[in-house]
């Protein structure tokens, strides 16, 4: 695999006689790839059609020998749009329409955008599909941003209805799945059923886990509706650009449509906003490099979301706009993103954006270049990183010697019912995920839906609230470790306590007798180091007990053939404590790597990453301040 870099392009932005010194200037510097078009619907087709100035900026930026990605610019939907179908805004939770003005603001149900979306699409495929210049497509623009996934429209509830309709068959069966005997809330027929807002307390969680279900598919079914023209019309492969911690609808089954999952990093913003659970003392520190994980979870992540296949569609160059707080980089930081990027398997980083925008929301969003056309400071970077790639060898990610299954309806049903505050499935994968690396692990993240975990020395499932039959069924024929917990096999499908207690699975002979959720504060120490905190069960069974709590109690229990059940929410210690002694006998090198020092094997080199202010000396190797060092790694023949 070759790796490349790319920089995303408003043409529509900037006067035309300027494009072709943009062009030219991007080639120079060992740009590849350009992204255009995502938000120019409103160019495109004013009121009457308009191809003029794009079919001119494809010419323009092929002449320059750039490949072009194309962003179908159904995230925008023009003003026009509104008189059109008037009622196809998405709605919040509060039963009001959000309003134009910015963008999102469809929802993901209504039938006439859908049409509107097909008509531009089809157009767009048909004008540009063949194009010798186009290398990529990219449908619509980070799907979920700005918490646009659950709508609360009319239309929604509508289709809601029906999606219930076709699940059950029967608004008996609906009844019985969903438990409404309680609080008497039996329906007659799938017509009564509204959405999950509005209630007086919280509503029947098994109405609202059907709900995001619901909701994940109609995101699923919006974006097939754009591959499906595009794919008959176009040989290019088609991505869509996810978030990162955007959890709201499953990325597997938006990816199952697609060659490639590209996603957009934004480490210092993401970090501010809280998304990887930070501490405060954490970001002080980390302030202009970002959480030393979070990036490397989502690219792993989004491998798997796209077969193997990843992009960083848009990297921080420099200071955002919509973080609390919005530092720039520290010197060296673009650069080590962008090696960290191709190191976990990316095949191609594209900055955003190529200039800073003067106006409008973004205007303080930096680029590779500032508005009065001088290179800004992450110019310079990313030029180096080109020139490096010049002598850089191909490279496979391969595959990593441990395994993390990540499950979307997990996330649903922790934030559905959470038990305790703050409570949520993405920290508790999240944090396990950063202590393997901690550890000097490389990780696949895995859907629910992996068949093969034959070769992976261990494989970790915390959280997963539901856990299939076919998924138990292939965990039990895992020849390597396998540590689940806590709260895996909780709940059936259907939102209720399975009849045999968790962990409702065959062969970890272990019965949780009891849960409770702890505050913060008033963790429960553990014999020889560490904490349960937040969620503490009581384990009842067999098994050799390898972690307990001060007064004897089981936290951590081997329930022999290398099943471990976990069975509370471990801090820091604990959890690199129970690391430890699940993997103690499955031969992987265990490092104890200093503050934020990453190591990520592929199958050629070893990437080791100074996240830190400060040079750091480990193994007899010195790695600078937000630096990356890369070594050859022999190849077994």
């Amino acid at each position: 695999m070759t790796r490349a870099l790319g920089v995303c392009y408003y043409p529509e932005h900037w006067p035309e006689d300027q494009w072709p010194r943009d062009a030219a200037r991007m080639a120079e510097m060992g740009l590849r790839y350009v992204r255009i078009g995502e938000f120019s619907w409103s160019r495109i087709e004013p009121q009457q059609l308009n191809w003029g100035w794009l079919d001119r900026a494809f010419d323009v930026l092929a002449d320059a020998g750039l490949q072009i990605v194309l962003g179908t610019p159904t995230a925008t939907p023009p003003r026009w749009m509104l008189d059109k179908p008037p009622d196809m805004l998405a709605w919040d939770a509060e039963g009001r329409p959000r309003a134009f003005g910015s963008r999102r603001h469809y929802c993901f149900s209504h039938a006439g955008y859908k049409e509107e979306c097909a008509r531009i699409v089809t157009l767009m495929a048909d004008r540009y599909g063949r194009h010798p210049a186009l290398a990529m497509w990219q449908t619509d623009n980070e799907y979920g941003c700005h918490d646009t996934v659950l709508s609360y429209s009319p239309a929604a509830r509508t289709a809601f209805q029906a999606w219930l309709a076709r699940r059950y068959g029967d608004i008996d069966a609906l009844n019985a799945a969903w438990g409404n005997v309680f609080w008497s809330m039996v329906y007659d027929s799938f017509d009564q059923i509204g959405l999950p807002n509005l209630t007086v307390t919280e509503p029947n969680p098994a109405h609202v886990m059907d709900f995001r279900r619901f909701s994940s598919d109609q995101v699923v079914d919006f974006n097939r509706l754009q591959v499906e023209i595009i794919r008959a019309r176009s040989d290019a492969p088609i991505s869509h650009n996810y978030m990162g911690r955007v959890t709201e609808f499953d990325h597997f089954d938006v990816g199952a449509d697609m060659e490639v999952a590209t996603w957009d990093s934004y480490p210092l913003g993401f970090m501010d906003e809280g998304r990887g659970k930070a501490t405060e003392a954490m970001k002080r520190e980390y302030a202009r490099q970002g959480d030393p994980d979070f990036q490397a979870f989502h690219h792993d992540l989004y491998r798997a979301v796209g077969h193997g296949r990843a992009w960083v569609m848009e990297q921080q160059p420099g200071p955002v706009n919509w973080a609390p707080h919005n530092p720039a980089p520290l010197p060296g930081m673009v650069r080590l993103w962008t090696w960290e990027a191709f190191a976990h398997g990316a095949e191609a980083v594209c900055y955003f954006r190529w200039r800073q925008a003067p106006f409008a929301q973004e205007q303080n969003h930096a680029g590779l270049l500032r508005p009065d056309d001088a290179p800004a400071a992450g110019f310079a970077e990313a030029e180096a990183v080109a020139k490096e790639l010049r002598d850089a060898p191909e490279v496979s990610a391969g595959q990593a010697p441990v395994a993390l299954i990540f499950d979307y309806q997990a996330e649903w049903m922790w934030e559905t019912q959470p038990q305790g505050q703050g409570l949520r499935y993405f920290d508790l994968a999240y944090q396990t995920y950063k202590a393997l690396r901690r550890l000097g692990l490389s990780i696949d993240i895995v859907p629910v839906s992996h068949t093969d975990f034959a070769s992976y020395a261990a494989v970790f499932a915390p959280g997963l609230a539901h856990v299939s039959a076919d998924l138990a069924a292939e965990l039990r024929c895992c020849p390597g470790t396998v540590v689940m917990g806590p709260r895996t096999g909780a709940l059936t499908a259907d939102f209720a306590i399975p009849a045999t207690l968790p962990p409702d699975i065959a062969g970890f002979g272990v019965t949780v007798a009891r849960v409770e959720t702890i505050r913060a504060d008033t963790p429960r120490a553990l014999q020889g180091g560490g904490a349960a905190t937040l969620w503490v069960e009581t384990l009842e069974g067999g098994g050799d007990v390898l972690l307990a709590c001060d007064d004897g109690a089981p936290v951590a229990v081997e329930c022999g053939g290398g099943r471990i059940y976990v069975g509370a929410w471990l801090d820091a210690a604990g959890q690199d404590r129970m690391l430890r002694l699940a993997l103690a006998e499955s031969g992987l090198p265990l490092l104890d790597l200093p503050e934020g020092l990453r190591v990520r094997e592929t199958e050629t080199e070893r990437f080791w990453i100074n996240y830190g202010a400060q040079p750091v000396q480990f193994a007899g190797r010195e790695i600078g301040a937000a630096d990356v060092l890369r070594e050859g790694v022999e190849v077994a023949v």
